[in-house]
Order: structure tokens, then C-alpha cells, then sequence
């Protein structure tokens, strides 16, 4: 039994835990402004606002709910497009009609709804920020323009109050402001209240018996079916497994910490700039409020964004039941093996806090820059004494049947003055680690020569004074 609120409305289910939102809204609750499309959280015709008491303050986040299991929801908030409604046009109903940002109208409830998440969610007030939020909404009829320009329209509007909005706390402080404004009817301003009195589902003890769901942003798209009527536990729900913390010299992530929450890190952000736009790389902000760290790490897909990463980080794992961490790259015992027993759970993630003067990268290559998976990715770590690499992290994906920590390119860069006949030998013995297939992301050729570019492109990006001329035609080959 799921007991969550509905809009303005407390409801209750007896449908199974595994049972689909966006099924539920459709057929049973009859709400057809969540559109269904295309199931896998590409499209973003299913968005709804999920709110739920974080640190007793609300926070909404969009999400798609053609990928969201209701033994997920209880005791939260849902609200969809008829949710969001009110007797006249709001003012972000009011920029998609005027700036003509609606054509067949199907992906429209969607949009609004994600733009109210911006809304709801913004630090910053920008084209960009917004633009980032809808990144997740597809437009069949190809549209963009003129949703651009309600986007434009929309931050323009609300960039008289910009600062308002920016010192206005994400909560109920922000929900008071955006219900003045219009954009949230007068219901919101109790919901913190009534999700209060529900009470929330017991934490259940950690063994074989269960399915394990983090995000579920990856196990809801290939066996939705499958799933509905396990034993599921849903490991979001377990607030020991979040947060971002620094422990002993470590940097420590609860395993089911989102992407977006650690994307928003201050400490994250503090230690290493450059991860926040590396990480708008991973999927769109509807996904990344969901899929979580520890369930990119399990996945244990060849590609994984965030592995790769940490892999360069030199991060380590900690498995209930165990008194020892076990270095991520040892974890991965063949393509979809893990290191793990069926009655373990990953629980924690971390990583010696980087030095200031270390130096890291990531470059990605994908059919498309954004929301698609990588052919081939890589990450490098590096401390430098004078021109010397004095250690050095390297990881690659999409070149073996497991994220790969590059261990012997590793050793050969070990002490090496950098210049260019090192990245050349480098790249020679990074090749000899690798053992990519041909797939649909490309040749194994392909790949050999994508890893062999990133490698150069890292170094190219730390180590700007290397930009000579054999340098580049070394890259261009």
C-alpha cells in the first residue's frame, strides 16, 4: 500500500511497489496531460514534480514518471501539468502561448512543468540554466526556436527579481515567492505540513531476499514488466546513503546521492571545478535528479561517465558487511560482473581530497554532445612537480568489457618530463591495454583511434605549453 499526495489530494494505492507512475496516472487517476512517449526517459512528455521532505524542507525536483516505480513515492508529493493549472494561464503558460512555443502541443505539459522545476530549483537565472532544465524535452515537431524564445522570455520576466529569487531559499520560502507570482497555486503552501502526517515506510534490513532500486533510471527501462511485482527496496530512501562529506583526508559519497546532488556539491564544486559541466554531460536534469552514483557504479556498464571518473580518482567502495574498501578498480571482474555478493549493498564512495595543484580532465565522445551515451570516454588525474608527472590516475571506457583503469600507461607516465614524444609513447602503450569491439557506437578501429585523441586532448587541455605543431599533426592522424 503507497499512500502519497496527488496534486491537492491524498490518495492511496494497493498496486504493487514496481507498478509504474505514469501508468498510474493514466489509467487509474484518468490525468492524460502527462503524455506517455517514449518510455525511457528520453522524451520528457511524462514529466511530473516530485517533492519531498529533504532535511524537513521541501524540494521538488522533475522527473520523469514513465521510469518511477510508486513504492517510490509514498509519502511524497506528485503533481502533474493539471496540477499546475489554475483558472487563467500562468505566466510560464502565458510565455509558451505568446512566443508561439507550441505547435501539436504534446510535448507542452511536459515543458511546463520542467520550466516550473527550473523555477522551483534556479540559483542562477540564465538562458542557460533554464535551457538545461528542459534538456529532457523533446519537441516532435521540432519547435526549438520559438521555446527558446519563451525560455528567453521567461528569464527575462523574471530577472526584475532576479536576486530575489536567488536569495530565496529552495523550500517553502521559494514556493511562497513563485505562489505570489502566479506560478504555484495557493494548495502548495501546506503541502510541507500534510506530507509531515504520512507516515513513512519502515527501512527494511539488507538482504538476499530483495530486489535493490536506486534511481532506477536504467532497470526501468529494460524490465519494467519484470519488476512489478518483486520484492522491491528502494535504496533512495535510505538517508544514510546520501550526502557528500569529508572524512579522515577522504571526499565520501552516500551511494544513492543523485548526480544532481553532487553536480550542486559545494564541496564537490570547491575541490574540483571543472566536474559540474563535466557532469551536464551525463544524461538531462530530469535523469539526473533520479539515477544515482552508486547505480552508475553497479551498473557496471563499459561506459559509465561517473566510473570513469572515479577511476581517475583513485576512489575506493565501501559494501555492507565488509570492514575493508575495495579500490574501484578492482571491483569489475568481467562485462556486467562485479565484485559483490547478492546480500551486499554499496554504500559508500570515496577518494583522497585532491591537492590544490593537481590537475584533472574528462572528454567524452558521443554521437551527440548531450543526453547520449559516450563511444569512448576517458579521465585523467595528474600532480606535476616542475615538468615532471610525479602521479598520475588514467581511465578509459568504451574500450574494454569493463571500465578500465589504464595501469600500465599509468606506470610508463610515472616521472616523465612532459613533452610531446611522451604522449606519443604513452598513447602506444595505452593501445596495448585496450581491447574494444565493433559495435554500434563504432569500429574497434574507431575506438583505438578515439581513446588514442582523447589521451592527446587531455594532455592538450593541462598542459597548454605542448601545442606545437607535431603535437597536432600527431593528433589529426
Amino acid at each position: 500500500m503507497v499512500t502519497f499526495i496527488l496534486n491537492n489530494e491524498k490518495v492511496t494505492t494497493e498496486l504493487p511497489n514496481g507498478y509504474i507512475l505514469l501508468d498510474l496516472l493514466r489509467k487509474e487517476f484518468k490525468l492524460s496531460g502527462t503524455k506517455e512517449g517514449c518510455r525511457e526517459g528520453d522524451c520528457g512528455s511524462c514529466m511530473v514534480l516530485l517533492g519531498a521532505m529533504v532535511d524537513n524542507k521541501i524540494k521538488y525536483s522533475p522527473v520523469n514518471s514513465c521510469l518511477l516505480p510508486i513504492g517510490s513515492i509514498a509519502g511524497k508529493h506528485i503533481v502533474t501539468i493539471e496540477g499546475l493549472n489554475a483558472e487563467k494561464l500562468t505566466l510560464l503558460q502565458e510565455a509558451i502561448v505568446d512566443k508561439g512555443a507550441t505547435q501539436c502541443g504534446f510535448c507542452t505539459p511536459g515543458m511546463i512543468v520542467s520550466l516550473t522545476g527550473f523555477l522551483l530549483n534556479a540559483k542562477i537565472l540564465n538562458e542557460d540554466e533554464a535551457l538545461d532544465f528542459i534538456g529532457g524535452n523533446i519537441c516532435r515537431c521540432t519547435g526549438y526556436a520559438s521555446i527558446i524564445r519563451a525560455v528567453r522570455y521567461i528569464c527575462k520576466t523574471f530577472s526584475r527579481s532576479e536576486s530575489k529569487i536567488i536569495k530565496t531559499k529552495i523550500g517553502l520560502e521559494r514556493i511562497k515567492l513563485l505562489n505570489k507570482w502566479g506560478v504555484l497555486q495557493d494548495y502548495f503552501l501546506a503541502i510541507p505540513e500534510r506530507l509531515n502526517k504520512i507516515a513513512k515506510p519502515a527501512i527494511r534490513k539488507i538482504s538476499n531476499k530483495a530486489i535493490y532500486v536506486a534511481g532506477g533510471t536504467d532497470v526501468f527501462v529494460k524490465n519494467p514488466e519484470k519488476l512489478m511485482d518483486k520484492n522491491l527496496d528502494f535504496l533512495s530512501e535510505r538517508p544514510a546513503l546520501q550526502g557528500v562529506y569529508i572524512k579522515d583526508g577522504r571526499c565520501c559519497i552516500g551511494a544513492a546521492t543523485t548526480i544532481e546532488e553532487l553536480k550542486n556539491s559545494s564541496i564537490i564544486q570547491e575541490m574540483l571545478p571543472p566536474l559540474k559541466d563535466f557532469m551536464k554531460l551525463v544524461s538531462s536534469s530530469s535523469i539526473r535528479f533520479r539515477a544515482t552514483l552508486g547505480g552508475n557504479i553497479v551498473n557496471a556498464s563499459p561506459i559509465g561517465d561517473l566510473t570513469v571518473i572515479l577511476l581517475a580518482l583513485d576512489a575506493e567502495l565501501r559494501l555492507s558487511g565488509r570492514k575493508k574498501n575495495i579500490l574501484l578498480r578492482d571491483f569489475f571482474k568481467g562485462y556486467k560482473k562485479l565484485d559483490k555478493k547478492t546480500d551486499e549493498i554499496l554504500t559508500t564512495v570515496s577518494f583522497p581530497v585532491p591537492r590544490k595543484e593537481v590537475l584533472f580532465n574528462f572528454e567524452k565522445i558521443s554521437r551527440r554532445t548531450h543526453l547520449d551515451i559516450a563511444s569512448v570516454n576517458s579521465a585523467i588525474m595528474a600532480e606535476v612537480s616542475g615538468d615532471i608527472i610525479a602521479k598520475v590516475h588514467l581511465s578509459a571506457g568504451g574500450v574494454a568489457p569493463i571500465p578500465l583503469y589504464l595501469k600500465k600507461t599509468c606506470a610508463y607516465l610515472k616521472g616523465k618530463k612532459i613533452k610531446e614524444e611522451m604522449i606519443k609513447k604513452a598513447v602506444g602503450v595505452a593501445d596495448t591495454e585496450i581491447s574494444p569491439i565493433s559495435d554500434v557506437r563504432g569500429s574497434a578501429k574507431y575506438k583505438r583511434l578515439l581513446l588514442r585523441n582523447l589521451i592527446y586532448a587531455h594532455f592538450i587541455t593541462l598542459f597548454p605549453q605542448i601545442k606545437g605543431e607535431k603535437t597536432f599533426i600527431a593528433f589529426q592522424l
